[in-house]
C-alpha cells in the first residue's frame, strides 16, 4: 500500500503526474485528502477553492487512485499510524526528516519516496494567473 496526502485544490498536471508516480511505487494508492477546515488552517481563509467533496470525487475518478480518505487534522500522522502503509510518498520539496509519518513507516519496515514536482505548476500559480487575467480586463 502506498500513501500520500495533500489538499489537491484545483487539480492540475503536476498533481496527476505526482499521483501516477506515487501509484507506480506499489499495488494500491491511498490519498489522504485535507478537509476544507484543514486546508483553511494551512493555506488561509480563502482556500480551498474547490470543496472537499468535489476534490475527493475528482481524485477518486483518477485511474491511479484506489482510495481517498478525508482527514481533518493539520497533518496526516494519525491516518498514517492507522493505515500503516508500506510506502509513504511526498514531493521532493520535502526533506525526508520533515515528512510527517516517515519514522512510523520506516519503523515498520516501509520506505519513504520523494517525487520530483513539475516545475512552475502549482495551484497558487494558477490562482495568481486567473486573478491577473481578470484584474487586467
Amino acid at each position: 500500500m502506498v500513501f500520500t496526502n495533500g489538499c489537491f485544490d484545483i487539480l492540475h498536471v503536476g498533481h496527476v503526474r505526482y499521483l501516477e508516480a506515487a501509484r507506480s511505487e506499489g499495488d494500491l494508492l491511498v490519498v489522504g485528502l485535507n478537509t476544507d477546515a484543514s486546508v483553511q488552517a494551512i493555506k488561509g481563509p480563502r482556500r480551498p477553492i474547490v470543496n472537499q467533496d468535489q476534490r475527493a470525487e475528482v481524485l477518486a475518478a483518477l485511474g491511479c487512485v484506489d482510495f481517498v480518505v478525508l482527514f481533518d487534522e493539520p497533518d496526516p500522522l494519525r491516518l498514517i499510524e492507522t493505515l500503516k502503509p508500506d510506502v509513504l510518498v511526498k514531493g521532493a520539496d520535502w526533506s525526508e526528516e520533515n515528512i510527517i509519518g516517515a519514522e512510523v513507516v520506516k519503523a515498520s519496515g516501509g520506505r519513504v519516496v520523494r517525487i520530483e514536482l513539475v516545475p512552475a505548476v502549482s495551484t497558487t500559480g494558477i490562482i495568481g494567473k486567473i486573478l491577473e487575467t481578470y484584474q487586467g480586463s
